[in-house]
């Protein structure tokens, strides 16, 4: 049980600097990141998760996915156009087996289907 919290802590955080690594990186995924980490310290440290989905900058991502409250617009263009910069560039320029191209191209639609099925979030208007 050691063993398999441990590995789930330090998931989360690698998972965690990365995604905070992807606020300044644009092609790197911020908010699945984010919900990555979440899932791995809501398994194992109670204290992390709180402090994960309470933090000022990185909370609001998880609260608002997982209250159905959707994801901004400006997120949705952005992943959907990074994702697909990223997987065409690396289809057309690094990547010379065929299948793996497909395969590739699959996973990039499968995505940009499930970004752009969530609901998208509406701020309010004070």
């Amino acid at each position: 049980m050691y063993i398999k919290r441990l590995f789930l802590v330090i998931s989360g955080l690698l998972s965690l600097g990365l995604a905070v690594i992807g606020i300044f990186l644009p092609l790197i995924p911020t908010t699945p990141l984010l919900l990555l980490s979440a899932a791995c310290f809501i398994r194992s440290s109670d204290r992390l998760y709180q402090w994960l989905i309470t933090n000022k900058y990185l909370g609001p991502y998880i609260k608002n996915y997982r209250e159905g409250n959707g994801i901004p617009l400006t997120a949705k263009i952005v992943g959907v156009s990074l994702l697909w910069v990223s997987m065409l560039f690396t289809i057309f320029f690094v990547i010379p087996l065929v299948a793996v191209k497909l395969l590739l191209a699959g996973i990039a639609a499968y995505f940009t289907w499930f970004i752009l099925k969530q609901k998208t979030l509406v701020k309010a208007h004070l």
